[in-house]
């Protein structure tokens, strides 16, 4: 079996390997130079790799390419077109040249733009990304060469999440580099972004789905009555994996190995029919393309097993939400991880820097971190007790937190906090390496070992735009630190001097309890750390003086692209809640509704029959069924014309923000409103008679 992963891992990515393979050696050696040092390739360079590429895709059976992007839509997009060109005598030739390669033109106004494009405005380009190999892809279309790429308006702002991704990574690098040159390594000419998303979903079964108008528009359920076990036995949680579940991840981890993605972990999370893939690390514009390919991966392999994967953040109520932890770290290009703390982390003046850089980042910027990680269905998540908190904190760990409380006091940490060893009680089991701190499940941005584990991302969300935040907002940090230093007439005396002010400064950002008690809340209050409670709350940070700064000052985005995304996230917003409504109103009024009025018919003809047959007999139970179930009927008729009133008002509104408050603040809480009663309801009605399947068969039948 390990002899066949290493035959196939790759075997459909144009990877280094292959372009050595397979190109001139002047023309790989241009390719590396632009990939490592930036710049454009020479035309005649382009085709020729074109060409290479050409032909070991249709070797590999393709037909067709596309320029594989990331618009503002969350997801990819792609347009396929042939290789085939005429020729003489009506035969085709197989052509692909170096301006296809480099350069697309997909329209740019069916795109989300944010006022960037008008409609009548159609050009959009999109430009190769050449760092990130392009692969195959197969499904039903056959095999498709795929380019990744980035993509841009007629007038040079970016449309997808990609660009900025790879403007704070020059950013990053940029200042990083500065720094460790400052500490003596003058051969470290890059610093790379490195991360490694770990991806949690639900599966449920494809005829269950399909009787679910919820799951199918708007992927997660918009009612549903709690089912009688659901996680609190904590029995799922890296239990046995049903064998339907092992066959599906079996056949997804081919795909995914065959892509070059390093899939690596599987297992059971916390809820029924909850799951978790997790990666090795990778430079972050790769691994963001690899995530969005395990996405669409775990949706199609599903399909093929009769399942459906759900990666919304919060498909049932009342059971653990999904999220996409978001594992951050920096690596130079001499294979130094400038997060890893070492043995003696005190004495490690280096990562220090590199540590409070972050810390100082993340408390100035907390609220675009925030907003980093909101989408309309993350807001059922976070801050919901059992993910992490809205508020943002760091979690930094014992050994850490100490080396930190020494710094603040003194300037100096003479000591650090050692693991030590473990022993079981045993004596047939090895005495255990203990680490030097735990870990905390409940912070939001916990440092873990050598790296930061951003835990607040959702699962159905891009890492794109929260690793372009953090990228910036350190960058912006390391810029100011290197200004400092290289100004210093004695840089050790200085660099001391700057980890004590910052640390100082900031350390109420650090907190290391627990992140789900009401006490934290309060206390978080009390440092004054931000408490933004929801997606619509977070969107207006972008456009504060300081944050346009920021984007501005590390161009990632400019201020015309900063203010297109809140347009965008704001009509987002709405239209999300606004499907969702829509689509709870169709389920009450054509499903539940009718199927509750049915069964009360056949309690009064119960009531009747009974009364009929034995006057004296006792309908009181009959009766008081009758009377909850018309009561709460009632109570549902009334919430959903309310629901309707407010959804019909909202369109009204000509403003982005104020629709989006009203969705948030009006809409929502009548969609809450009208499931409540329809919840009850399910528990009393006969099961039969339910018109959808329950919570236990979603969660239970796979």
């Amino acid at each position: 079996m390990s002899e066949k992963l290493t035959e196939i891992f790759g075997i459909d990515v144009f990877n280094e390997t292959k372009m050595k393979e397979r190109l001139p050696k002047t023309a790989f050696t241009a390719l590396k130079q632009v990939i490592e040092k930036g710049g454009d390739l020479p035309l005649d360079t382009a085709n020729v790799i074109a060409n290479a590429m050409k032909d070991w895709a249709i070797e590999n059976g393709a037909t067709h390419y596309t320029h594989w992007f990331q618009p503002l839509t969350g997801i990819t997009a792609e347009k396929h077109d042939s290789f085939i060109e005429p020729a003489e005598g009506g035969k085709i030739l197989m052509e692909f040249s170096g301006k296809e390669l480099i350069k697309g033109e997909p329209d740019a106004s069916s795109f989300p733009s944010g006022g960037l494009r008008a409609t009548f405005e159609a050009r959009g380009y999109t430009a190769w990304d050449c760092t990130s190999p392009a692969f195959i892809r197969r499904d039903a279309a056959g095999a498709t060469l795929c380019i990744p790429t980035a993509f841009c308006s007629y007038t040079g702002e970016a449309l997808d999440k990609k660009t900025p991704l790879l403007r704070s990574m020059e950013a990053i690098s940029k200042q990083a580099v500065r720094i460790v040159h400052l500490f003596g390594h003058p051969e470290v000419k890059r610093v790379d972004v490195s991360v490694g998303p770990e991806q949690e979903y639900f599966i449920v079964d494809h005829e269950n789905y399909m009787k679910r108008e919820d799951l199918m528009l708007c992927g997660r359920t918009l009612f549903g009555a709690p089912p009688p076990k659901g996680q609190e036995l904590e029995d799922h949680y890296f239990g046995s994996i049903k064998e339907r579940i092992a066959l599906y991840m079996r056949d997804l981890n081919q795909v995914l190995w065959k892509l070059g993605v390093l899939a690596k972990t599987q297992h059971n999370e916390v809820a029924p029919a909850q799951h978790e893939l997790a990666p090795i690390y990778c430079t972050a514009n790769i691994a963001t393309d690899h995530n969005q390919l395990v996405m669409d991966a775990m949706k199609k392999v599903a399909k093929r097993h009769g399942l459906e994967c759900l990666l919304h953040e919060k498909p049932f109520a009342g059971v653990n939400g999904s999220g996409k932890h978001d594992n951050w770290s920096l690596v130079t290009d001499t294979g130094r991880n400038l997060l890893d703390p070492g043995r003696t982390p005190n004495e490690n003046i280096q990562f220090l820097l590199f540590m409070t850089a972050v810390i100082e980042a993340v408390d100035k910027h907390a609220d675009i971190l925030r907003l980093s990680a909101s989408n309309p269905g993350n807001d059922h998540r976070l801050g919901a007790n059992e993910a992490p908190p809205a508020i943002i904190s760091i979690f930094l760990g014992e050994q850490l937190e100490d080396v930190v409380a020494q710094l603040i006091a003194t300037g100096e940490a003479k000591s650090a906090k050692q693991g030590g060893s473990l022993t079981t009680g045993v004596r047939t089991l090895p005495t255990l390496a203990k680490d030097a701190t735990d870990r905390n499940r409940t912070s939001p941005f916990a440092f873990t070992g050598n790296k930061f584990e951003f835990r607040m991302v959702g699962s159905s969300a891009s890492i794109a735009e929260p690793t372009t935040y953090l990228n910036a907002i350190v960058s912006e940090t390391l810029e100011k630190f290197a200004d400092e230093l290289e100004a210093a007439e004695n840089f050790d005396q200085a660099v001391h001097d700057l980890i004590k002010r910052s640390l100082t400064e900031h350390e109420r950002i650090i907190f290391n309890g627990n992140g789900y008690s009401d006490e934290w809340v309060k206390e978080a209050e009390r440092r004054g750390l931000p408490n933004i409670r929801s997606f619509v709350e977070a969107i207006e940070c972008l456009t504060k003086p300081e944050s346009i700064r920021l984007f501005e000052s590390q161009k990632v985005y400019s201020e015309t692209e900063l203010r297109s995304r809140v347009e965008i996230n704001y009509e987002n917003y709405s239209k999300v809640i606004n499907i969702e409504a829509r689509t709870m109103i169709d389920m009450a009024s054509k499903l539940y509704i009718p199927a509750v009025i049915k069964y009360t018919r056949q309690l009064a003809d119960s009531i009747n029959a009974v009364k009929s047959a034995c006057p004296v007999a006792d309908i009181s139970v009959q009766e008081e069924i009758l009377t909850e179930v018309s009561a709460l009927l009632a109570e549902s008729r009334k919430a959903l014309k309310e629901l309707s009133i407010s959804v019909a008002k909202a369109q009204e509104f000509n403003i982005a923000s104020e629709t989006a408050m009203f969705f948030k603040f009006d809409v929502f809480p009548k969609m809450e409103a009208l499931r409540a009663p329809i919840d009850k309801l399910e528990t009393i009605v006969d099961a039969k008679d339910w018109p959808v399947p329950s919570y236990e068969q979603l969660m239970f039948e796979v």
